[in-house]
């Protein structure tokens, strides 16, 4: 069986990008060796990426090509998309209905890519098992969050964190079964 993951990086203040998408801040940390869990490790395990149209949109303006060969690709969109760039598939059926799909594939692991919001859908549906930040060390000021304010709460367990190179820190947290946060209510 998939797990379904998130593995992103966020800035101190808790931004996963600048204003217009920008990354620059982030795209500083590129060559840096994050040992065992680097990014070039991380990919190796994943058979299928899935994103949100945003994130879809925000890699063909970026005009450096398709990133994902040899993955099975899925962008969840309502519409179909403007441009295309690598092989994708587009889903219409829910978050829900995907998480059952994605949960049937047994070649490596599912990687929910880019933006919170996606990653927020998955975990509202109790369908995020793993969620790896990397917090770098940067305060952007203003821009898209890790996740939007949409007033879904959720508790989660730390796994394990560790001081990387250049001041990264990395988190890894595990999503076990629905337990509601003290005095929130129920997810």
């Amino acid at each position: 069986m998939a797990v379904i993951r998130g593995y992103m990086g966020v800035s101190v203040d808790g931004y996963i990008a600048g204003e217009n998408g920008d990354i620059d801040w982030l795209r500083k940390y590129d060559g840096v060796d994050f040992g065992p869990h680097a990014y070039d490790r991380f990919i190796g395990g994943i058979a299928t990426v899935v994103m949100g149209r945003g994130t879809h949109d925000a890699l063909v303006a970026m005009g450096e090509g398709w990133p994902y060969a040899g993955k099975r690709a899925i962008v969840v969109a309502s519409q179909p998309l403007a441009a295309e760039i690598g092989a994708v598939e587009i889903w219409r059926r829910g978050v829900p209905n995907l998480a059952d799909y994605l949960r049937g594939l047994g070649d490596g692991d599912v990687w929910i890519v880019g933006g919170g919001q996606l990653q927020q859908a998955f975990i509202a549906a109790s369908a995020l098992d793993r969620l790896e930040l990397f917090v770098v060390p940067e305060i952007v000021g203003r821009g898209i969050p890790t996740f939007p304010a949409n007033g879904h709460a959720r508790g989660v367990r730390l796994a394990g964190a560790e001081a990387l190179a250049a001041g990264v820190v990395w988190l890894d947290y595990r999503f076990d079964p629905l337990t509601p946060l003290p005095g929130v209510g129920s997810p």
